[in-house]
């Protein structure tokens, strides 16, 4: 991802509910490539619309949505991707954005 971001002259972050110290260790299993803030309150995810209700195994819970946005410099979002792996954040970003 940062090399796609760094090439294109994109900053490009996450968000999760995570604290830093979880944060860390799954930057460091996933190879991210890219900052992670954390949102331990939810209010970006609320703000993004990607805090919902879940169901895993017949039971009702609140989480995230993994999902990535593509934010123009006017704070716009031009593209989002809901249910997204952070594998495949990079392979999204780059089929949107155009060749220089």
């Amino acid at each position: 991802m940062r090399d796609i971001a760094a090439e294109r002259g994109i900053a490009a972050v996450g968000i999760s509910g995570d604290k830093p110290d979880r944060q860390k260790r799954f930057d460091e299993k996933c190879d991210l490539g890219y900052s992670l803030l954390s949102d331990p309150d939810h209010e970006a995810a609320e703000a993004f619309g990607v805090w919902r209700e879940k169901k895993m195994y017949g039971n009702t819970y609140w989480g995230i949505v993994r999902s990535a946005f593509l934010v123009d410099e006017d704070g716009r979002i031009e593209h989002a991707w809901y249910k997204i792996s952070p594998k495949n954040t990079a392979i999204n970003l780059a089929a949107v954005l155009p060749e220089e």
